[in-house]
Formats: structure tokens, C-alpha cells, sequence
């Protein structure tokens, strides 16, 4: 079984180490981005770099989908996960500028029907408050409604949310979240009539030159220049085994797009992040001025909110751990070599997207790659960056795969651990097999049915198209899911009785200590559905 690969960059590093260094532009580079690629089994990436309000690099490398001969290149569209969220701040920032909203109106008074669990919270939730990750909801809290997929409406997800139970107080502190986004997605509906994706290519990609970008999954599948996903999914933690393409239609639902469903390429990143640092404005092909967000809506934007909690990051990598690190709308703002970043990382199964500015230098870059292997998108990120910043040379990726294969390691062990505390395949089932069977629902998530074919339940999450397996007894009336996509993440399913010997409910959890937080399980609580 194969393992991500150790990089070794002795080759590489020699290319980058000559007198002066090698620029975004050179041969020198190109040969360094194209060794660090094969040593880790990279499929695809692309670049992007502006400086001084000029395009300075757009470039790809590799290809679109292993096994196929198409190359990536500066106009391959890859979906950009999370950065997408500043995306959907600046669409609200142009009603801003048109005096349809304020940053601290209350939701309510553009959704009415918008509601939080709690009424308090729901009477005092901002704009802002939608974008900066403090409403008190969980990490990751409800975002089974649109991953790995979705059949329910925008405006169905954000009726769900009243069932969607805090973990905090409101505006107490951090907890990073997909689905106020979707609300800000509806918000824009509701103050214009248009949708969030009709909204955001009128009135932010067209201005911005952004032609190749789509908001919509569609979209993006009619484009032949597509980067597809890749991921390592066959040792014991994600990250280890072979390289292999992951099904591009099961990432993300079309619910959850303000969050996180642009697809974008490096030449159109190139021209957003020439309007993020002209501070909303920049200059065409043409030479003309255009304006897309006014100065004081990006200093709106680029304004620390909410402190985040700053990473302790071990060996040489603490050289880049950031001192301070807050949220702002749709961006992170925190240090990296005493220069002001505004940046945004974005992960979508298989795809990973980077971006970084520099405000006070003038510059940014925009990374994409269409596999999970993080150390070569970020090593080779903080090279290029130290670059411009005129920084001492350093072998990020080798710090950051060592890091990476502590990080495995300890999953391992994680994995370890809580097969010593799972539970035994001993002990029948209370009930006979087909006593379980039925359709339940939960208040946030909604139904899912469970059914007996030939003596092994099966159960289908119904809004979710895809999510479904068997279940496979483990102890008692404790079962596990054996999804039929082998890279959803696996739970337990347990189903608690009544006095009268009935399922009365079934709660869930992962299995994987390590699981990704979008997989909440644990935050589901079905009851059966009662027959009309």
C-alpha cells in the first residue's frame, strides 16, 4: 500500500538557489514548481501573481484529470472552496454601495422569515455577524445539508437553521461555519430578486473580468477545461495511499455555493486580486478604470473582526506561524514576516485553493491544485511569497510535509486509540432486522429512510443524493455505515428503544476521531416519522 511520497527537493532547491533567485516568471521556477509536483504525485496546479496593480504571472502546470493527456492551464477553472467567501462579502458590499443594506442591519429586516434557536439571537444577528464566525453555532455546525451533496433548496437550508442548536454563546468567540453564508446567499436574493448566482456574475465576476468563473455546478461541468478532484484515500488516514480521481460531482450542493461553489481560474484570480488590492477598483485590458466596490467597502472588509486562535506550528514552521490572526468578511487578516496578510484558504474534496495579498507590498498570490497534498501548494506558496518580500530562501514544503506526516501519524495513533474503546462485534440485535426499518427525520437535516432488502438494512440519506450503504451490525442495537462511495466518512448509527421495544430514535458519530468536521454526525437526532 503506498503512502504519500516524503518530498525530496534537493534537485528543486538547487534550481531556486542560484545568485538572485529565480523570479515567478523564469525558467528557474517553472523547473522547481514542475520537480516539487512529481516528487509529491501532484496531478495539476496553477498560479497566479499581481504586483504594482499589473498581472505579473499566470501559469499552469500538469494536467486536469490522471489518466488524460489535457493540460492545466491559466484559464483551467478549479473550484476555489472557501476563498469563494469573500466573494460573496463583496456582492454584498456593491448592495452597500447602492444603499440597499447596511453591514449591521438586522437579517430580519431583509429575510422576516429568518430564524436562529435562539429568538434572542435571531433578533439581534447582523449582516456582518453572517461572515465572521461568532453566532455561537458549532464548528462546521450543519454543513451535512449541502456536503457531499444536496438535492434542498437555498431558502429550504436556511429555514432548517432554527433547529440548528448552539454550541456557545452568541458573539462569545470563533467557531468557523459554512451555512450563515447560504443566509447571505438568500439575503441577496431577497433584497434584489436575483439570485445569489445571477447576482454575483452581474455585478462582481463581469466587472471584475472574471469570464471563465461560474457559480454554479453546472456550469463548471459544461466547461471541458475543468480541473478535476484527486485525493489519497486508500491508507489508514486521508492523505496516505495512491492517487486517484474522486467523483467531481459529489463535493459540495448548489445550497452552499456562496460559501464555497465558485469555480475560478488563475487568470481571472489574477484580476480579483488586482480589485482586492486596488481597493475595488482596477484596470481592464483596455486600459480602463472599473469599479467594482467602493474603498471604504473593502476597508470594510479587510477590518479584523473576531480573534482567531493563532497556530503553534512546530520546527521550522513556526517561523511562519502568525503572531496575531482575526476574521474579517470573508478573509483572514493576520502577520506573516512582520507584513500584513489578507488571506483565504479553500478546500473542496480533492481541490485546494490558496490566496494571499500583501497590501502594504503590493502584491498577491493565487495557488490551485487539484489534489490534497497542502505541503506543495503551501511550501510552494511561502517561496514565491518570500520572494517578492526579499525573505532569506527556505524549504517550506520539506517543513511542511514533515509537519504533515507528524500530523498522520498522530491519526494514527488517534485511530489506534479509539479502536481499543470501539465497540465489539458481539451481542444480537434487540429487535429483528426488519423492526428497524422505516423513514425518520431531524428537525435540521431532514429525512432519511432505512430499508430491509433480503435481511441487511440499507440507508439513504434522501437530501443528500449518494449518501447511502448499508449498515453493518456492530453491538446490540449499535450499527456502522458501509457507504457505498468509500470516501464518504464512515459513523456509527445507534437506535435507542422505547419502553414498548420500538425505535424512538437514532443518533450518529463518526468514527474516525480525525474526521473532518463537515461530517456532523453527531449533531443529528432522527425520530421515527409518524404514518398519517
Amino acid at each position: 500500500m503506498a503512502r504519500r511520497p516524503t518530498h525530496s527537493l534537493a534537485t528543486a532547491l538547487a534550481l531556486l538557489l542560484v545568485a538572485g533567485g529565480a523570479s515567478a516568471q523564469s525558467a528557474e521556477f517553472n523547473a522547481h514548481v514542475e520537480q516539487a509536483m512529481r516528487d509529491a504525485g501532484v496531478p495539476g496546479l496553477s498560479i497566479a501573481v499581481v504586483k504594482d496593480g499589473k498581472v505579473d504571472f499566470t501559469h499552469g502546470y500538469g494536467v486536469r484529470k490522471l489518466g488524460s493527456p489535457e493540460k492545466v492551464d491559466a484559464d483551467t477553472i478549479f473550484p476555489t472552496g472557501s476563498t469563494g467567501k469573500a466573494i460573496t462579502a463583496a456582492a454584498l458590499a456593491v448592495l452597500v454601495d447602492e444603499g440597499k443594506i447596511q453591514w449591521d442591519d438586522k437579517v430580519i429586516d431583509h429575510i422576516p422569515w429568518f430564524r436562529m434557536y435562539d429568538p434572542w439571537v435571531t433578533n439581534e444577528m447582523t449582516v456582518r455577524d453572517l461572515l465572521v464566525h461568532r453566532s455561537g453555532l458549532g464548528l462546521g455546525a450543519g454543513d451535512l445539508m449541502f456536503i457531499p451533496s444536496s438535492n434542498r433548496s437555498r431558502a429550504d437550508t436556511v429555514r432548517a437553521l432554527r433547529y440548528v442548536k448552539p454550541a456557545t454563546s452568541f458573539r462569545s468567540g470563533y467557531a468557523y461555519d459554512n451555512v450563515l453564508y447560504s443566509v447571505a446567499g438568500q439575503l441577496i436574493e431577497e433584497v434584489t430578486g436575483q439570485t445569489w448566482e445571477k447576482f454575483v456574475k452581474e455585478k462582481v465576476l463581469k466587472p471584475a473580468g472574471m469570464t471563465s468563473s461560474v457559480t454554479e455546478q453546472s456550469a463548471r461541468f459544461a466547461n471541458p477545461n475543468r480541473a478535476w478532484p484527486h485525493a489519497r484515500t486508500s491508507g489508514r488516514v486521508r492523505g496516505m495511499g495512491d492517487q486517484h480521481v474522486l467523483d467531481e460531482r459529489k463535493t459540495l450542493g448548489d445550497n452552499g455555493a456562496p460559501a464555497g461553489g465558485l469555480s475560478s481560474s488563475a487568470n481571472d484570480l489574477s484580476h480579483w486580486m488586482q480589485v482586492q488590492l486596488g481597493h475595488g477598483t482596477w484596470t481592464d485590458a483596455n486600459g480602463k478604470q472599473v469599479k467594482v466596490f467602493s474603498e471604504d467597502a473593502s476597508q470594510q472588509m479587510w477590518t479584523p473582526v473576531v480573534t482567531m486562535p493563532t497556530p503553534k506550528w512546530p520546527g521550522k514552521l513556526a517561523e511562519a506561524a502568525p503572531k496575531f490572526s482575526s476574521y474579517a468578511l470573508g478573509w483572514n487578516v493576520r502577520d506573516y514576516r512582520g507584513e500584513r496578510v489578507i488571506e483565504h484558504g479553500g478546500a473542496i474534496f480533492g481541490v485546494y485553493t490558496y490566496i494571499a495579498l500583501f497590501p502594504d507590498r503590493n502584491f498577491g498570490v493565487a495557488f490551485q491544485m487539484n489534489s490534497e497534498d497542502v505541503q506543495v501548494m503551501r511550501g510552494l506558496a511561502l517561496e514565491l511569497i518570500d520572494q517578492y518580500l526579499g525573505a532569506p530562501k527556505t524549504d517550506w514544503i520539506s517543513a511542511f510535509d514533515t509537519f504533515l506526516d507528524q500530523r498522520m501519524q498522530g491519526g494514527i495513533a488517534a485511530l489506534d486509540a479509539a479502536a481499543k474503546d470501539a465497540p465489539v462485534a458481539q451481542g444480537k440485535p434487540t429487535l429483528p432486522v426488519a423492526s428497524y426499518a422505516g423513514r425518520y427525520t431531524d428537525p435540521w437535516y431532514g429525512p432519511i429512510a432505512i430499508t430491509n432488502e433480503k435481511g441487511t438494512l440499507r440507508v439513504n440519506f434522501l437530501q443528500n443524493p449518494g449518501l447511502t450503504g448499508h449498515l453493518e451490525h456492530m453491538r446490540y442495537d449499535t450499527f456502522r455505515t458501509v457507504w457505498d462511495n468509500p470516501e464518504y466518512e464512515q459513523a456509527y448509527m445507534n437506535f435507542g428503544l422505547d419502553p414498548q421495544g420500538k425505535v424512538d430514535q437514532i443518533t450518529m458519530k463518526a468514527i474516525s476521531p480525525i474526521a473532518d468536521f463537515s461530517w456532523d454526525f453527531q449533531d443529528l437526532l432522527f425520530k421515527p416519522v409518524q404514518a398519517k
